[in-house]
Order: C-alpha cells, then structure tokens, then sequence
C-alpha cells in the first residue's frame, strides 16, 4: 500500500492556508468556487481550518449545471449546512431562459461550457474581486501555466502571458477597476496529495468517489452514466458495471473508471498505479486540443 509523507502534506496544507488568508486580506469581496468534488471540498476544509474557531469569512458559490449528479448537490447541502457556511447557487437554466446562452442540441450536447458565462455573471452581481478555485497544476496542461493569482481582465478573461511574478510567497493582489482575479491554494497539490490528505483528515467525500453499480453507455473511450442528459446513440447500448468516478462534474462530459476501489486505502492504491489521468475521462476536453485553455480565456475557472 503506498504510505504518505505527513509533513509533505502538512506543507502543502500551510502553504494552502497561508493563500487563503492573504486573500482574505487584501480583497473585500472574495469568494471560493465549489464544484461538489473532491478539490473543492479539501479547499473548504483548507478554508475552515484557516480561520477557526470563527466561520469562513466568505461565502462559497456553485454553479449548478442543471446536470450534476443528484448525489453531489445532496452532499453539497449536508455539508454546508454542517459547517454553517454561507452558499450561493447559480444555474446554467436561468442564465438560458434569460437568452444568455444558448443551449447546445445533438446527441453529445453538455452544458459544461455553458457555466462560464453564469459563473461570470454570478461574480459580478456581488462584485467578487476574488475568486478561488481547487485547479492544480497536475490536472491539464492549460492549468498548469497558472499563477497562485491569476490576474483576470474587466472581461474576466485569462492572458496566460501576463502573469505576475510570485517570489519569496509574496503576492501582488493589486487591481484597476473592473478586474479581478482567480486563486488556485493547492496548485501544488496533485491527485496523490488530495487523497492522502483526505485520508489523513477523515474528510467525506460524495460516494460517486467509491466503487457502486452504475449503467453507463460507453462513448468514445468514457463511461458516461446513463441518465435523462444522457441515452445512448445508434450503436450504442447501456450496461451495469462496477465504476466509480476520480473526478465529478456535468453527467454528459463526466466518465467514470471500472473499479473495485471501495476504500480510501483503495482509491489511493489505484492512483499510484494509474497510467491515465484523472481528466482522461472527461469528454469536454477532448473536443479540441486547446479546450481548456480557450474556456479559461473566456472566464472558466
């Protein structure tokens, strides 16, 4: 089984809190990004322990797609309602009955794209000058060009060639009208980091992430659940299988794995030994070699 450093982890924790009380400090109005998955959720145990015994002194926003697992927003709630955490919910519906966007059509239409513009909405109805996410460098390559603050436009896009220097962990939050920025605490982090951590913190996390029975419909080369957003094509045909999912986001670009990992101690064991990364499932960046990169341009966390 493989073992885990704690003052590895304690370092990246410390280094995670430190971020997290700087931009506490130098902005009025941030927010932290939460998505119901596991980097999301290690961010919100980050940012309870870094300002107990009082509450988080920002509130936590999740853009609901209208897509999510059912089990997801059922944790979400559990846990915010554990911690006493404020929570403001935007949906991707309102932003397309509003005419904001306009909703995909076709057998292999998602609204992942869709949340970027009710993200950016969302942040600007309560003038977020900050907005931290759980992105790590590890996850895609796009993200891995990423500042700890990454400098956003009045637009609220990303110039991955206009970055600060960030020396001696000091960081410059300043900002002219209008601009913003997005913070990633656990950039440094990678998947192995996130479960040892959660391991070695007892957290909870949505039982998406452990083995179950689930139908699904393979789609060029992902699982993909079979759900109301998602039926299978022509050719296609819906099986029961053993899979758990290593990352949860939108049913129609989320693929789970074939697994048998029904323990942390498990999942750990199957991290170490995978040769696919935990994104090589989602089905949204697939969809051109840049994907990432052109979202995060155009506002996406």
């Amino acid at each position: 089984m493989p073992t885990y450093n704690r003052s590895h982890l304690k370092q990246l924790e410390s280094e995670a809190i430190y971020i997290m009380r700087e931009v506490a400090a130098q902005f009025e109005r941030p927010v932290l990004l939460f998505s119901g998955g596991k980097d999301s959720i290690v961010m919100t145990h980050l940012a309870h322990k870094a300002f107990y015994p009082g509450k988080i002194p920002f509130p936590l926003m999740h853009i609901d797609t209208g897509h999510n697992f059912q089990e997801t927003l059922d944790f979400r709630d559990r846990m915010i309602e554990r911690i006493g955490a404020r929570l403001i919910v935007r949906h991707v519906q309102d932003s397309i009955d509003q005419g904001r966007v306009q909703e995909e059509t076709g057998p292999t239409a998602s609204r992942n794209a869709l949340q970027t513009v009710t993200l950016l909405d969302g942040l600007a109805e309560f003038k977020f000058e900050a907005a931290m996410g759980g992105a790590r460098r590890d996850e895609e390559k796009a993200r891995a060009k990423e500042r700890f603050f990454s400098h956003r436009d009045r637009f609220g896009q990303w110039d991955p060639k206009n970055q600060r220097p960030e020396l001696w962990g000091l960081y410059n939050g300043r900002k002219q009208m209008g601009e913003s920025f997005r913070v990633f605490p656990i950039s440094n982090w990678t998947e192995m980091d996130i479960w040892q951590y959660i391991r070695m913190e007892n957290i909870e996390i949505p039982s998406l992430y452990f083995s179950h029975r689930r139908d699904v419909i393979e789609r060029d080369g992902a699982l993909l659940a079979a759900t109301e957003v998602v039926q299978p094509l022509p050719g296609e045909a819906i099986e029961n299988r053993l899979v758990r999912f290593r990352t949860i986001g939108d049913m129609t670009c989320t693929g789970a794995v074939m697994s048998d990992a029904s323990s942390l101690d498990d999942i750990i064991y199957e991290v170490a030994s995978a040769r696919v990364t935990e994104r090589g499932g989602r089905s949204d960046d697939k969809r051109s070699e840049a994907a990432m990169e052109d979202r995060k341009r155009h506002g996406y966390f």
